[in-house]
């Protein structure tokens, strides 16, 4: 595997003065559609990555449903599960494993749809934390299983890259305090160190299924600096051209 260098402090080679000729991942095969999964922690930068990306017209950016989930036959579901996890948690990862799905089904309306992660890390991420946590009762949990399964089975969402924003979960809470988004006041620091490592064992350990290719991209880096690392490496993040490593940039199979 190669090792990302990013503005963690960790040095190594620059892949990027290298020759390319050994280093050159191919990412999927062009095809008429794409699909592209934006994954990340909690305050990992994927609305800055999704904002960027919204001003590419071959770009549709589909954020996460979160307007149907804070309004379910009237009630906000998204609201009762932060007020009481154990509660609700089976019905909110249940409705949320839906509405994901369906904009997985979306049509798409321009060659590339970019996503609001994916009913994948809903699952390996999301739920399966809950579950760790206690906060989801092992039958529940059983149950989620075997509706995951079968509905990824049978309609096989598209998913043709994975960009997976690798940021510190000390990141995660600074940009979390500086936007103070009325629904992350509960977000705590042991909780963006679960989901770290949760997504940690997904994507990079590869404890669980891995659909697609994943770019990962060092999401510890400034505002400015972000933008200006996307403006170089707009065609790798959108699938479209050969990835080469570099500084903040790693591909991997």
């Amino acid at each position: 595997a190669i090792n990302m260098i990013g503005s963690n402090g960790i040095r190594g080679v620059d892949y990027c003065a290298m020759e390319e000729d050994n280093i050159q991942f191919t990412l999927p095969q062009k095809r008429k559609n794409v699909t592209v999964a934006v994954e990340g922690n909690i305050g990992s930068g994927k609305t800055t990555l999704l904002k960027y990306f919204r001003k590419n017209d071959e770009v549709e950016v589909i954020e996460e449903p979160v307007s149907k989930w804070q309004n379910v036959g009237g009630s906000n579901l998204l609201e009762l599960f932060y007020k009481d996890c154990q509660r609700w948690s089976f019905l909110f990862e249940s409705y949320a494993l839906l509405t994901l799905m369906q904009i997985h089904k979306r049509p798409h309306t321009t060659p590339i749809k970019m996503v609001e992660r994916s009913v994948y890390s809903g699952y390996y991420c999301f739920e399966h934390n809950l579950c760790a946590s206690g906060l989801m009762a092992s039958v529940e949990h059983g149950v989620h299983n075997d509706w995951f399964t079968w509905i990824t089975e049978k309609e096989q969402p598209q998913l043709d890259l994975i960009i997976y924003l690798r940021t510190t979960p000390e990141k995660c809470m600074e940009r979390i305090k500086q936007r103070c988004r009325s629904e992350e006041t509960s977000v705590s620091m042991d909780l963006l160190k679960e989901l770290h490592d949760r997504h940690e064992a997904w994507l990079i350990e590869k404890k669980f299924p891995v659909p697609a290719p994943v770019v990962i991209v060092d999401g510890n880096r400034s505002l400015d600096e972000m933008y200006r690392f996307y403006d170089s490496n707009t065609g790798c993040l959108l699938g479209m051209d050969t990835c080469v490593p570099c500084e903040g940039l790693e591909v991997r199979q």
